[in-house]
């Protein structure tokens, strides 16, 4: 300060002071509303791309047998347009992880005959994709006759046969950690070649 220059009063300091409290509070709201908003477009991009990768994962999965652990898991990473694991881009925490895949049968009730799908237990499957042609071919309602894939995006704790947990997603900003729920985006086909060969045997037979 200039020797020339009044001092400043008290009251000048204060109104000083008021101020940048004031831009404080109004930029932290403004900044606020703006990752809010960014927040709620991806939160919309999520969710919207959820449902094109359950897409591709079923339509992949329908022509690749269940035994084929390597090719079940070369699909879930292009259905999350990646070459290996990994999250979902913009997505986190979701991964192949979280991608589900069923195999459900077209069962027929016995009393009143209504069709309804059923997941096909595990022991159940089929050793090989003509093996569950065969199946199919003898009884298409079997409870072990693979006619639809089903694709959901579950959380990885899974509780109990069938379960599927909502993922809760993670927010991009550090500092507020809201874990919306994402939804399963279910995607169900009818399965194709299933990664059946013309000519292949459906021996060795159980």
């Amino acid at each position: 300060m200039s020797a020339n220059s009044p001092p400043r009063s008290r009251g000048q300091r204060r109104q000083r002071g008021t101020a940048a409290v004031e831009f404080a509070l109004l930029a932290s709201l403004f900044f606020l509303l703006v990752f809010g908003i960014i927040e709620v477009a991806r939160m919309l991009y999520v969710y919207g791309t959820l449902q094109e990768v359950t897409r591709r994962a079923a339509s992949s999965a329908a022509h690749v047998y269940p035994t084929d652990s390597a090719g079940i898991a070369r699909l879930k990473y292009a259905a999350l347009f990646r070459s290996g694991p990994g999250e979902l881009a913009l997505a986190p925490p979701v991964s192949d992880a979280h991608l589900q895949i069923d195999y459900l049968a077209l069962t027929r009730d016995p009393d009143d005959g209504e069709l309804s799908l059923a997941p096909v237990a595990s022991g159940s499957i089929p050793n090989s994709a003509a093996r569950n042609r065969q199946v199919c071919m003898a009884n298409p309602n079997a409870a072990n006759c693979i006619r639809f894939v089903q694709v959901r995006i579950c959380g990885t704790s899974i509780d109990g046969a069938g379960a599927c947990p909502l993922v809760r997603s993670r927010m991009m900003l550090p500092l507020v950690d809201l874990r919306v729920p994402l939804h399963r985006a279910t995607t169900i086909v009818p399965v194709e070649s299933f990664g059946y060969q013309p000519g292949e045997s459906p021996c060795p037979c159980p």
